[in-house]
């Protein structure tokens, strides 16, 4: 399995195509659920793992793979299901984003999937807040659940949201006019995280949540005569996101005349050497890996700085 995620060449050729590949696994039970291979580093049988004081829960215990030493977490026990406990037969998927490295125990690894994200929808509307899915799609009548990973690494290893108060104030104090920020993530986490990171910073905040609504409210805006690239200081996009992802929202705007020159970051929980090259052939203006409050909150001085001059 490890070996189908080597080339990873292939994958950058899906940028701009609103195209993803899905590494599809099952817990404990029938569901399918699937994961962003842009994620994934390897996927291994499960190694043998030490058993360390004051660990979550839901963490099986620490792996050392190649020189690492990283957490294994038991994705069922961490979602509120059956904990995993044949892990002799069970397999990790080491996975890197938000710039951490974290293994995923899980009961069976099916296989890779190349599908579209016009194909990939939000969960449905009765699934509740407290699920762990970011977005669902459909596998030959099989409904395959995508998971909110951001999410599941959020209760497991929380981050600090607080920004330096130095910079709150030197942000604050360089604004001649309340400036608005447009962000658009999938991940309710995630983008509850940008808007309470923003709104300390006294910036108006637009949110949506995939890239199709976006798109649709853009141009709803241009109908309307509002410049887009006046009106929003800067758009914060995700990258992945169901029905269209960040980098085919990026080359959309770029390709109408009515906002072409709005400013786009994109802010992504994928890691890896390939995102400028990515940035850089969709035109976007800048990129930002998730979550750092305080460097997010240096992009917006900046940017402010920028406008003024």
């Amino acid at each position: 399995m490890a070996s189908v995620l080597d080339s990873v060449n292939q994958r950058t050729q899906l940028v701009g195509k609103n195209r993803l590949e899905l590494l599809l696994f099952r817990l404990e039970g029938d569901q399918v659920y699937g994961v962003n291979v842009f994620k994934v580093r390897e996927v291994i049988q499960c190694p043998k793992l030490t058993a360390m004081p004051k660990l979550k829960a839901s963490v099986k215990g620490v792996a050392h793979i190649r020189g690492q030493a990283l957490p294994v977490l038991d994705l069922s026990a961490a979602m509120g299901h059956t904990p995993i406990n044949d892990i002799s037969n069970a397999f990790v998927i080491v996975t890197e984003y938000n710039n951490q490295v974290l293994g995923y125990l899980v009961h069976h690894v099916e296989r890779i999937i190349n599908t579209n994200w016009e194909a990939i929808h939000a969960p449905p509307k009765g699934a509740g807040k407290d699920n762990y899915l970011t977005a669902v799609t459909d596998l030959n009548g099989q409904l395959i659940e995508i998971l909110d990973v951001e999410k599941i690494l959020a209760e497991v290893a929380p981050r600090s949201e607080v920004v330096n108060s130095d910079l709150v104030d030197e942000i604050k104090s360089a604004q001649d006019v309340r400036q608005h920020v447009f962000i658009v993530d999938d991940s309710i986490v995630a983008r509850k995280q940008l808007e309470r990171c923003l709104t300390e910073l006294h910036v108006d905040v637009t949110s949506k949540k995939n890239g199709k609504e976006a798109w649709d409210y853009f141009k709803e805006l241009a109908d309307d005569g509002v410049n887009i690239a006046e009106h929003f200081m800067m758009i914060i996009s995700d990258i992945e996101m169901p029905e269209m992802d960040g980098y085919t929202l990026t080359a959309s705007v770029r390709s109408d005349e009515r906002m072409k020159d709005a400013y786009i970051m994109l802010h992504t929980s994928l890691s890896g050497v390939f995102n400028q090259a990515m940035v850089e052939k969709v035109g976007a203006d800048a990129f930002l890996a998730k979550f750092q409050p305080d460097e997010l909150a240096e992009r917006v001085r900046d940017r402010i700085v920028a406008i003024k001059s």
